[in-house]
């Protein structure tokens, strides 16, 4: 019996441009004081997206050198308005960590 080894071919999935990526960047008290103490800044991002995707779409846009990239998935919140209920949607968080000598300045 001949067997044939086939090589696994890398799947394509939907290819995000650098502005289909990043959503904002999200400027609050906690995320300026990891950009100032860590060079670390936090971006909402497409839930689609991955590392790689948000690491080129920051390094693409703000021309500056990643270092890592930490995601987390956030389940929206539960609101209420009268006798309806619903809740805010679910969205993505990318805290991505700059080399020492780059920075961004969002203001």
């Amino acid at each position: 019996m001949a067997t044939t080894t086939e090589k696994a071919e890398p799947q394509v999935g939907i290819r995000l441009e650098p502005h289909q990526v990043i959503i904002r960047p999200l400027v609050t008290e906690k995320g300026m004081s990891r950009s100032t103490r860590y060079n670390a800044y936090t971006f909402e991002v497409s839930r689609i997206a991955t590392k790689e995707d948000v690491k080129k779409a920051v390094e693409s846009l703000f021309n500056v050198t990643v270092l890592d990239v930490r995601t987390q998935n956030r389940k929206g919140k539960p609101r209420r308005s009268r006798a309806s209920k619903g809740s805010t949607r679910d969205w993505k968080k990318a805290i991505v960590k700059l080399h020492s000598e780059h920075r961004i300045d969002f203001f």
